[in-house]
């Protein structure tokens, strides 16, 4: 089971941004679809291997998924922010799911 780690939430006011990151161990993350889940309730966005994206209606226009470093890292670019974005946030493969294997996450607040 590779776990992918999760970094870069942090506090911020609305209408603020912030660019969340999803890591794993060598090229791991290059290979797989990959899943951005808040709450391990909701898909915010998914980024196939050849940079096919889908968004969750609540923060389309807002948010932007994407793959740098040879598809090595991905990235959740998060703009407009509202305190409903507000959660935990985890980036997950299909396995990952599969298995219910959350990791830590990383933790986004959204003051009014």
């Amino acid at each position: 089971q590779v776990q992918f780690v999760e970094s870069g939430g942090e506090s911020v006011q609305a209408g603020g941004s912030l660019r969340l990151s999803c890591d794993g161990p060598g090229t791991t993350v290059a290979w797989v679809k990959v899943f951005w889940y808040r709450n391990q309730r909701e898909m915010v966005a998914s980024i196939t291997t050849d940079g096919n994206t889908e968004y969750a209606e609540s923060v389309k226009g807002r948010f932007i998924i994407s793959r740098v470093s040879h598809g090595r890292r991905v990235y959740l670019q998060m703009n407009n922010l509202k305190p409903e974005d507000a959660g935990i946030y985890h980036c997950m493969s299909p396995q990952n799911i599969q298995d219910n294997a959350w990791g830590q996450g990383t933790a986004v607040a959204v003051s009014p």
